[in-house]
């Protein structure tokens, strides 16, 4: 072995390593910036006022256990899942509830200072009958809420 990898290898093993904090994460909702929306509207929050409040408070429930775990180390049993290709950056909370598949669609924002700390930003939410694909344009709408969320940086306050 070389004599500067066997120097770089004692390093890594005496430095300590950097723990993540256990503390909860912050749950926050996107708020739609005046210049993009003068009703300043929270997708997710209006999404949540449309679906039945039995399906709202397990929303709830999942996002308040995916907050305490943190989210990184969180197992989601089906109701807080990654999502990929197209949506990869995006995680969804999934309820099912009065015969349709409820999603909210978040982002994970460790360490961020402007939101007081890490945070799990709901964006937007879609209800859809079982066993379907959500149609493209409630994706396209996600992506842009997110987007500008990314921008913006708003939330409710």
């Amino acid at each position: 072995m070389l004599p500067s990898l066997l120097n770089f290898r004692r390093k890594r093993r005496t430095e300590p390593v950097a723990r993540r904090s256990k503390d909860p994460w912050r749950i926050q909702f996107f708020q739609r910036a005046e210049g993009d929306d003068p009703k300043r509207s929270v997708p997710a929050i209006e999404f949540l006022d449309t679906i039945p409040a039995k399906v709202a408070a397990e929303i709830h429930a999942v996002l308040d256990a995916v907050s305490a775990s943190p989210p990184p180390s969180f197992s989601g049993g089906g109701k807080w899942e990654v999502m990929h290709d197209g949506m990869a950056g995006y995680f969804e909370v999934r309820v099912q509830g009065g015969g349709m598949n409820h999603r909210l669609f978040c982002v994970l924002e460790r360490d961020a200072e402007d939101l007081g700390g890490s945070s799990i930003v709901c964006i937007d939410g879609l209800s859809k009958p079982p066993r379907t694909a959500a149609h493209p344009r409630d994706y396209r709408r996600v992506k842009r809420y997110g987007a500008e969320f990314q921008t913006r940086r708003t939330v409710l306050e």
